[in-house]
């Protein structure tokens, strides 16, 4: 979708506006949806009040399965509104569950792709270490299910994914964004609170969706698709993705493209923002990429 009119703009449903149960109802064919450990189920964090946060009764991941075009398929999504999309251990634990499910059917003979709706912050400070090693188990969960059926990820509000849940972005086999959406290891508060306003302003918001933005991810090719705020358009995107399946060899396995890349940046002089596509797109990688 490129057109944007007044009139094409009215037609278009927005899918930052909905909520995570919202977003991945949306996405799977109609009627197909069923939600597995809902909030009746009260699978909610155990150390979240004794800290004097009021606990979600999901913990804040929705787990939906369905159908996606007529494919077997998991949708996870991570609620921005609680804790800013913060995973503790009982969230990742969920969302590990779902991607090991999906990967023993897919085993046993029904293939299921999973869609990780990720718009959270990282960790959820108030679970620590706990949280830390949950979002381990989500990317070994994520690496088991790949080699069997896409992991699709899509960022598309403007809370972004920061933290260890950018890793598991990394990770998934397709990543899709629209331009409001924002993908970084640290956040620019957390950049700035270490490093200084000199070194990232977390206040310039056209500085930080240069660098962490849905377009600019894709422009250095650490997204695939740039997408409309749609969700048609979404949708859409996800269906390709899981059509086209297993890549022979996913991003994160290309170690030789990203050194060259790495390795084409000077840090004593960085390249604008703006420039970083074109730099990062001459730089050449070794013969032999290991796979």
């Amino acid at each position: 979708m490129t057109d944007t009119g007044w009139e094409s703009l009215l037609d278009r449903t927005s899918f930052i506006e909905l909520n995570a149960r919202e977003r991945a109802e949306a996405l799977l064919d109609e009627g197909t949806a069923r939600e597995l450990c809902g909030p009746f189920d009260r699978i909610e964090s155990p150390w979240l009040e004794p800290q004097g946060v009021v606990p979600q009764s999901d913990d804040g991941v929705v787990v939906v399965k369905g159908g996606l075009d007529g494919r077997h398929a998991v949708v996870v999504g991570i609620e921005q509104a609680f804790q800013g999309g913060g995973i503790g251990e009982v969230s990742g634990a969920k969302i590990t569950a779902a991607l090991s499910l999906a990967a023993r059917d897919s085993r046993d003979g029904t293939p299921t792709a999973a869609v990780l709706l990720l718009e959270t912050g990282g960790v959820r400070l108030q679970e620590a270490n706990l949280g830390l090693a949950t979002v381990a188990e989500v990317c070994a969960a994520v690496l088991e299910l790949r080699a069997l059926q896409p992991v699709v990820g899509v960022i598309a509000g403007a809370l972004g994914c920061f933290g260890g849940m950018s890793i598991a972005a990394g990770l998934c086999t397709k990543l899709i964004t629209t331009a409001e959406g924002r993908l970084g290891l640290d956040g620019p508060e957390v950049i700035e609170s270490e490093a200084g306003i000199a070194e990232f302003d977390a206040s310039d918001h056209p500085l930080i969706w240069s660098i962490d933005g849905g377009t600019q991810r894709v422009r250095t090719g650490l997204a695939d698709a740039l997408v409309l705020d749609d969700v048609a358009a979404l949708r859409t995107a996800v269906v390709e993705a899981v059509r086209l399946g297993v890549p022979a060899q996913h991003r994160s396995r290309r170690v030789g493209e990203l050194r060259a890349r790495l390795e084409a940046v000077d840090p004593e002089h960085p390249p604008a923002p703006s420039a970083l596509a074109d730099v990062w797109g001459r730089s050449a990688p070794p013969k032999g990429d290991p796979s």
